[in-house]
């Protein structure tokens, strides 16, 4: 591999300095590094970030590659300056076996535009009745260290239970989607004063925040590690608050669009707007803000969701339920955090980055941007303004609720292990 020189770049958005990369490594970080041979990339008034770690990602292979594949989610990853994401496992067939979750890893591998880790089914066919082959998946080569039936809540609580117990043998993270389904029978959208005016079947907040109160408290009766997947109410913020108050093994995530969007959007009834879980209101929005600020949600992930055009381009109650997210996150959480002043740029590195690989227990990424650390790297123009425009996305999917809005910021590069993925914008 060759050598390359990023000049001038804001390393976690401090004093400019360069980044010198030879082969899969940092060489050397500093002011006036000698370029020599290198390939120089000029990177005056941009922000370089450690690569990108997304801990929930729909690739949808095996089964709906009309949707997505490894390959087209993994290009859209890194446009969206992502090196690494978590691949869910509610795939066809189901991502439950040893067997399935080494196809996703090797077809990750064979992408090459960055590193993908399944998630493993906690139970099997993700029917919540017989738990999967937790160590099978853990010691097959995937490695996988996430378990969670994501697309549907685990509500058994000895089912639960016994999951937390046997991952933490491995030091494994059971990742919980929050939904108590007796609740949520016929919901199409947050319950409350929009959908009483619509008529829409409610989603309640404590259909979430049951759940959550539930499986901190097991996971603290067990001594294992919870994930709670996009977190999306005040209440459920302050339960993970009390939680990690006590000193439990928790940890929260959100998605960027529950950062900026409201169930306001909903009464243009275009299913673009239709999401699990439901879109809240904007006490929510602005209660998980500052959560995500003051470390009560670890990390940002994305809950990237594509889904073909004909499952979206319909009256909303036949509508699926998701949105794709991978090329717009960082765009969000600069406007909703960075440019209203609640996190600074190495915030940004450690909710997108630094945290989501540790939850995950990923090597090599969420590193330090230092001599001898793996070049897993992004550089953003936070300056940029553009409109979004789905017809360009690398996704095979187009159902963003972004179209047509502007947002700031771009990634120029992506780096994975030194070699770049995307340079001036666009893949390489």
């Amino acid at each position: 591999m060759s050598k390359i020189l990023i000049r001038g770049a804001k390393v976690l958005g401090g004093e400019p300095q360069d980044v010198l990369i030879d082969g899969e490594t940092i060489a050397e970080v500093g002011a006036g590094i000698d370029a020599g041979d290198a390939t120089v990339v000029e990177a005056e008034g941009q922000v370089l970030l450690p690569g990108l770690v997304d801990l929930h990602t729909h690739l949808r292979e095996p089964g709906r590659e009309d949707s997505e594949t490894v390959l087209t989610g993994t290009k859209a990853a890194a446009v969206g300056g992502f090196t690494a994401v978590h691949a869910m496992a509610n795939t066809f067939p189901v991502a439950d076996t040893a067997g399935v979750v080494e196809q996703v890893w090797r077809l990750g591998k064979e992408s090459g535009y960055c590193d993908v880790q399944p998630i493993g089914a906690v139970t099997v066919g993700l029917e919540g009745k017989q738990l999967a082959e937790l160590g099978a998946m853990h010691d097959s080569a995937a490695g996988v260290k996430v378990f969670s039936d994501d697309g549907k809540c685990v509500d058994d609580a000895v089912i639960m239970r016994r999951a937390l117990e046997y991952v933490k043998a491995f030091d494994g993270v059971v990742a919980q989607h929050a939904q108590e389904p007796r609740l949520t029978e016929g919901a199409q959208m947050n319950e409350g004063i929009v959908s009483a005016e619509l008529g829409l079947g409610g989603w309640p907040a404590v259909a979430e925040e049951s759940i959550i109160a539930r499986d901190v408290l097991l996971a603290a009766h067990v001594g294992s590690r919870v994930h709670i997947c996009h977190l999306s109410t005040a209440g459920s913020v302050e339960i993970v608050r009390w939680a990690k108050s006590k000193g439990w093994n928790v940890t929260a995530e959100v998605t960027p669009h529950h950062l900026l969007l409201t169930d306001e959007l909903v009464r243009s009834y275009d299913p673009v707007y239709k999401v699990n879980p439901p879109l809240r209101t904007e006490a929510d929005v602005l209660a998980l803000r500052e959560a995500l600020a003051d470390g009560t949600i670890d990390c940002v992930a994305t809950d990237h969701a594509p889904h073909p055009h004909e499952d979206k381009d319909c009256e909303w109650a036949a509508a699926a339920m998701g949105m794709v997210g991978l090329e717009t996150a960082l765009s969000v959480v600069q406007q909703t955090m960075v440019e209203t002043g609640l996190l600074d740029w190495a915030g940004v590195a450690d909710r997108m980055s630094f945290r989501p690989a540790a939850i995950g227990r990923l090597d090599g990424h969420g590193r330090p941007v230092s001599a001898g650390e793996p070049a897993n790297l992004t550089l953003v123009d936070p300056a940029y303004r553009g409109v979004v425009d789905p017809a360009g996305f690398a996704s095979r999917s187009r159902n963003t609720p972004y179209e047509g809005r502007e947002l700031p910021g771009r990634v120029t590069h992506t780096f994975l292990r030194g070699r770049a993925t995307v340079v001036d914008g666009k893949l390489a």
